[in-house]
């Protein structure tokens, strides 16, 4: 049974980093209607940024508060500049666009970082407790309590601020939140800036582990769309939910399924993807479209 429990609480510290991608999915989906292939990029793209400011000599709690504001912006210029002029476009040509997002980011790290494996600082002390048998490390705890508190923040900013409020109108109805006023292009501005720094968060909490290089978000990115998936792509709790469920799913079955082992754990998430979509569509929290005729 210890055994077991620490499976789970690692699973949980993985599960984290997948809901924080996995919720910067979910904010770009609500509000555009659109799946970002490129998520997973731009969040490697913030990680090289705060690489960057450490390695310059800036402390890393800094340099954390200035990526995120560096995600922000450049989230809205991703906007503004590569995917408002295809708003509207059939589905394939915005799925395109996204993905020629993901090589071009990819690219250009290379070009600017190389794609020389590099170390990421840790930011959390080493060691950790332990609870009747199961070792809690301080960098699982810091991973899950930096999740709980985005979370959090998302909470107030849309259940307890105008601006979360006039968020969630053009996230419901875009059309009938711009007759009542509502600026909807710098809403959606926003929005894709809010995403792109939560999804900053995943890249810095994974980049300590995974050691940073520009193919590093790949694999994130897989087990995100699967935690978005499970959880309900117009779900914000959903996606956490989920994010922690594929996390501990894909450590026990590398720990107790002997087909699986540490190789195959990648096919967990897409078992699941592949399930969810045969059985409930919507995802667990999602709410299945209706159409009126």
């Amino acid at each position: 049974m210890t055994e077991l429990m620490q499976q789970v609480v690692e699973g949980l510290g993985s599960g984290a980093v997948y809901a924080s991608l996995a919720l910067a999915l979910v904010l770009i989906h609500r509000f555009t209607g659109i799946v970002n292939f490129a998520q997973g990029e731009l969040a490697m793209l913030s990680t090289y940024v705060a690489w960057q400011l450490v390695a310059s000599g800036m402390p890393f709690w800094l340099a954390l508060p200035v990526t995120l504001a560096v995600s922000f912006a450049g989230g809205m210029l991703v906007e503004r500049v590569i995917i408002r002029p295809v708003r509207g476009a059939p589905e394939l040509t915005v799925v395109i666009v996204t993905v020629g997002l993901f090589i071009f980011v990819n690219a250009m790290a290379g070009l600017i970082w190389s794609f020389t494996v590099k170390d990421f600082p840790q930011p959390f002390p080493d060691g950790g407790v332990d609870l009747a048998g199961v070792r809690l490390d301080w960098s699982t705890l810091g991973i899950i309590g930096v999740v709980a508190v985005v979370m959090g923040l998302l909470y107030v900013l849309f259940q307890h601020t105008s601006a979360g409020l006039v968020m969630r109108a053009v996230a419901c109805n875009p059309a009938s939140a711009r007759l009542s006023g509502i600026r909807v292009n710098r809403v959606l501005m926003l929005g894709w800036g809010l995403a792109a720094t939560v999804g900053a968060v995943s890249g810095v909490l994974v980049a300590p582990v995974l050691f940073l290089e520009p193919n590093m978000m790949g694999g994130v990115l897989i087990y995100a769309f699967a935690a978005a998936t499970l959880g309900g792509f117009d779900s914000p709790v959903g996606a956490v939910v989920g994010g922690l469920f594929v996390g501990v799913a894909e450590t026990l079955a590398g720990a107790y399924v002997d087909v699986v082992g540490a190789d195959l754990k990648v096919g967990v998430p897409l078992v699941i993807i592949l399930g969810v979509l045969l059985v409930r569509p919507q995802g667990l929290f999602g709410r299945a479209a209706v159409e009126r005729a």
